[in-house]
């Protein structure tokens, strides 16, 4: 056992020369296992006589039951691989002829066991695979040539040494080698009075384990940094290597969202809404809408967004706001731009009615014939029918103006005192506008204000002067428009 410990050391040597790996990735392989020695073609001159009975194994087979052979190998290309061998053996069947026959048949020899025989061989080899050729991942067929040199007790010899072999690959790195290789000695010299080599030809067969090795797989994604498009992030064999860090069958180069799992339809983007608009496109990405709108919805089919549309279920012009155009007054004014669609008006004034100077002298008309009971905040009710006529008639004429805004203000002649008339032409103005109220007049519209004695509009000399100061008044004080005045 010690010469197969000087051959693992020498065969070890010469693997460490190199790292790299057996096919185009894993350029080298080690592999060892269990070789025989069949010595029947020393037999004769014949080559077809070695293998006239292979399989006696028995007979004619030496096997060392030990690890007895280690081979390291280079992938060099298109195929082909170069290699070294180192095998041991102890002969203990070795062919001698048979007494008195010259060797002319398998019949003429005999195998026995010449003792403590040592064989030790050095092959170097060339070999073709076949696997790819026949696009095989498992099976791996060879064809084999070389030379080698043999040490046979205390004879050696070359040889040329043609072989057959096939690798089952368990993995993409571990297979089952098995070889048959026929080593043909040369030089003839006399045995025994015969015609016997001294230097015999024999078949040399072998069965082990062979390990590919040497790749570099940098991100460890199981692509070799040869063949890996992203060497230095993990990624996945169908893109040489390169991510999908969604997992959406689209690599991340490719994925316009690569985080985000999508379709190749949209390059890797997402569909939330089914609406044909990829996410990043999609103004409206939560809501089917129609690519013209960036994927927002025109729910009424107006060529109007519903976000942009002031009816969104209704369709109209982009005119008017995605809405019909209604006009429920007859101003002429559409309903959506109409401060007031009930009542015409015309549109210089959003289709509210104007209040003309006709308008405010029929409600000063009206206004200054209510009266009020002498030095009191109370309606004269001498005459409650007529009083109460003159605040209906105001009340139509305001309810006229939906989006005028109106003071009703007090008045009082110089009799008493100011702080007393002040008090007093403001109740009265209260009253006034607390009545139209009652009526239906919009408290919105309304504002009350007294001015006492200070806005006269007659002599406050004269019994009938006093009598015309004593008044209330209604001013149009403006147009409220969306909340403003």
């Amino acid at each position: 056992m010690k010469h197969l410990n000087k051959l693992l050391v020498a065969v070890t040597m010469v693997m460490g020369l190199s790292s790299q790996a057996q096919d185009s990735n894993n350029k080298w392989a080690i592999g060892f296992g269990v070789n025989a020695i069949d010595y029947r073609s020393s037999a004769g001159d014949d080559f077809m006589s070695h293998f006239d009975q292979p399989f006696k194994v028995d007979e004619n087979w030496n096997i060392l039951p030990s690890v007895s052979y280690i081979n390291v190998s280079r992938y060099v290309g298109s195929g082909f691989i170069v290699g070294l061998t180192g095998s041991i053996n102890q002969i203990d069947k070795f062919v001698i002829p048979v007494p008195g026959k010259t060797w002319n048949g398998p019949n003429d020899y005999a195998a026995v066991n010449p003792g403590d025989l040592m064989y030790y061989g050095i092959d170097v080899t060339a070999t073709y695979s076949f696997m790819e050729l026949i696009k095989s991942k498992v099976i791996e067929p060879t064809l084999s040539v070389g030379g080698g040199y043999t040490f046979l007790g205390d004879e050696s010899y070359g040889t040329v040494n043609p072989g057959i072999g096939v690798n089952f690959w368990f993995t993409e790195n571990v297979g089952l080698s098995l070889l048959g290789t026929y080593k043909k000695s040369f030089g003839d010299r006399q045995y025994a009075g015969t015609n016997t080599p001294d230097a015999p030809s024999y078949s040399q067969y072998s069965a082990g384990l062979t390990f590919k090795f040497g790749a570099k797989d940098t991100d460890g994604d199981g692509v070799y940094d040869k063949d890996d498009a992203c060497p230095e992030v993990a990624g996945l064999k169908q893109f040489n290597g390169c991510p999908d860090t969604d997992s959406d069958g689209i690599e991340d180069s490719k994925d316009k969202c690569p985080t985000v799992a999508g379709t190749a339809e949209f390059q890797g983007c997402a569909d939330t809404d089914g609406d044909g608009v990829a996410d990043p496109d999609d103004a409206c990405p939560s809501v089917a809408g129609l690519k013209q709108f960036q994927g927002c919805p025109d729910t009424d089919g107006d060529g109007v967004t519903d976000a942009s549309d002031k009816c969104p279920k209704e369709a109209g012009p982009a005119s008017n706001g995605g809405c019909p155009v209604l006009d429920a007054d007859k101003d002429g004014v559409p309903d959506l731009d109409d401060a007031c669609p009930t009542v015409a008006g015309p549109a210089s004034n959003k289709g509210c009615p104007e209040v003309t100077e006709k308008v405010i002298e029929e409600l000063r008309v009206q206004a200054r014939a209510v009266y009020f009971v002498t030095g009191k905040a109370v309606l004269e009710t001498a005459d409650k029918g007529a009083t109460d006529g003159r605040l209906e008639a105001i009340k139509e004429i305001l309810k006229n103006y939906p989006n005028a805004k109106f003071a009703i203000e007090g008045h009082t002649d110089n009799t008493g005192s100011a702080k007393l008339n002040q008090k007093l032409s403001e109740a009265r103005a209260k009253v006034v506008m607390d009545k139209l109220i009652e009526k239906g007049v919009n408290p919105a519209n309304l504002t009350s204000a007294g001015f006492g004695s200070s806005k006269p509009v007659a002599t406050n000399k004269t019994k009938e002067g006093r009598a015309l100061n004593r008044r209330t008044e209604i001013r149009h004080i403006g147009t409220v428009y969306e909340g403003k005045l």
